[in-house]
């Protein structure tokens, strides 16, 4: 057991002797002292894990020298006990940043339950991780192997999720690489889902299966309108479960989730897809049959973005909806402002969409520059980077904003991203698009029984840009290179987040329905 140094500073610390005993024979060891200018110098001159101050000695009080301790050492937790249980005591020394707070007469147990409570949390977090992660492993494991429909993909990502962010917790992340492991092995599992499942789904255009993007706003938004509140749309590009997760405590100070769920994108995991898709109600293929003056195509070199707010108007007129709207798409800080000082003016709306873009900037800067890859080196602090953005966004202060102000949240996303580290080879003319997950044309040789092929674009409800075009799209943690310029090619995209092919990360992609506090 890990040797613990507490000092306990004390007018009476003869009186507590028992106490002092009883944890020194639980392993730690005690320093004590009567008054609180000594207890401060011991501070400045020891290494103590912890500090148990009473807060009524005579001289300096425990609440003054609590605050020079802390003052000189932030970090070091601090007990506070007293005597009184008056509140205005309480809050001085809450404000003064105490970890724990015990009125006396005290008790052996409850000094005991303080101390692990500070010391041993995070050894004892670990034990009960490692070990609720290990049960849960075999069933994991079996239901992802069994015969599963999308809502049970969409249960078995939620638990891998959970538990990969519980294990990033623990102290020595022992069961890192076996949730890792597990996730690939998921994922390969997952893939085959897809493959076997997906023409289906997108068959029906999107009518039968999991609720896909072109039905996301008919089913969760649109049912909302004219209830007299105006409904505030915010699709984050690129947003990933986990990363939801992350930012997730900070909406909920303002906000309640009336209904939190996972959605699948439709393929290819694209911006230029699956949010024309979010917004328009339609799959791919009917975008471009119905509407080809808004649709934009691979081989075009306009923006594929452009047409949002055109497909959200004929996506209402199609559902014989009547609705004031506005559009907005937010890409840096001095837009977001702008945007939340126009609140007022948005309060006017029926539906206010507002797309955010800095998540996938993120990705993009993450593989192009070679200081943002270090400081994300890998998920857990690509996340921590993304939430990092959030608490000092915009996107948060029309958050805060927005809470009593009569209004309806619904957060979104279109797609989410893959951290790719294996390369396949492809080769193919040079009207073929750029992503590295997918690929469209019709001149494609490539040799991988893992790759998901479709010869026939219209049976995913996808447009062909002519007669010949084949869309392959990887699967798992692979990327497509080219053979020329291979190496370099590889170098640059390993270990990078993508998107535009199959993957739980990719695919399974959070909603949530808010209703102010």
């Amino acid at each position: 057991m890990q040797k613990y140094n507490i000092l306990w500073a004390d007018d009476e610390i003869e009186l507590l002797k028992p106490h002092i005993i009883f944890l020194e024979e639980k392993g730690y060891e005690i320093s004590s002292v009567n008054n609180g200018e000594e207890a401060i110098e011991l501070c400045d001159n020891q290494g103590f894990d912890v500090v148990f101050l009473d807060e009524n000695m005579p001289g300096m009080s425990g609440l003054e020298a609590l605050d020079v301790i802390k003052e000189r050492h932030p970090n070091l937790p601090v007990v506070m006990i007293t005597k009184s249980e008056e509140e205005n005591i309480m809050d001085q020394a809450i404000g003064s940043k105490i970890t724990d707070y015990l009125i006396k007469p005290l008790n052996p147990k409850q000094i005991l339950l303080s101390v692990k409570k500070i010391l041993d949390n995070q050894k004892l977090r670990t034990e009960k991780t490692n070990l609720g992660y290990q049960q849960d492993f075999q069933k994991i494991s079996m239901a992802y192997n069994e015969t599963m429909d999308a809502q049970g993909w969409t249960e078995i990502y939620k638990k891998l999720v959970f538990w990969e962010s519980e294990i990033e917790g623990t102290i020595d992340k022992s069961m890192a690489e076996v949730i890792n492991m597990q996730k690939t092995d998921a994922n390969s599992r997952f893939s085959e889902f897809i493959k076997d499942n997906y023409r289906d789904w997108a068959g029906s255009k999107g009518n039968s299966g999991p609720l896909l993007s072109n039905r996301l706003l008919d089913e969760k938004v649109f049912p909302m309108l004219g209830k007299g509140e105006p409904i505030f749309l915010v699709v984050i590009d690129n947003l990933r479960y986990d990363q939801w997760l992350a930012m997730k405590p900070e909406v909920e100070k303002y906000w309640n989730s009336e209904e939190e769920d996972l959605y699948f994108s439709i393929l290819p995991t694209t911006t230029a897809y699956a949010r024309n898709s979010l917004f328009s109600g339609l799959m791919p293929l009917d975008m471009a049959r119905f509407h080809p003056d808004l649709w934009v195509g691979e081989l075009d070199d306009e923006g594929k973005n452009m047409n949002e707010d055109k497909f959200l108007e004929e996506n209402l007129k199609r559902n014989n909806l009547s609705a004031k709207i506005s559009y907005n798409k937010i890409f840096n800080q001095n837009q977001g402002k702008v945007l939340v000082d126009s609140i007022n003016n948005l309060m006017q709306n029926d539906l206010n969409a507002i797309v955010f873009n800095f998540v996938d900037m993120l990705s993009h800067a993450r593989t192009d520059v070679e200081m943002i890859r270090q400081l994300a080196p890998d998920e857990a602090a690509y996340i921590s980077l993304t939430k990092s953005w959030f608490e000092h966004s915009p996107l948060l202060d029309l958050i805060k904003e927005l809470s009593g102000k009569g209004a309806k949240l619904f957060i979104t996303t279109d797609h989410g991203t893959m951290r790719v580290k294996k390369p396949i080879k492809i080769v193919g003319d040079r009207n073929v698009n750029s992503n590295l997950r997918y690929k469209v044309g019709k001149s494609l040789s490539f040799d991988d029984k893992d790759l998901f092929v479709s010869r026939n674009p219209e049976e995913l409800m996808l447009p062909k840009q002519n007669v010949s075009s084949a869309y392959v799209f990887t699967a798992e943690d692979s990327f497509f290179a080219y053979p020329n310029n291979y190496n370099h090619y590889v170098k640059m995209y390993t270990d990078t987040f993508q998107h535009g092919g199959i993957s739980m990360e990719e695919m399974i992609i959070p909603y949530v329905n808010l209703v102010s506090k």
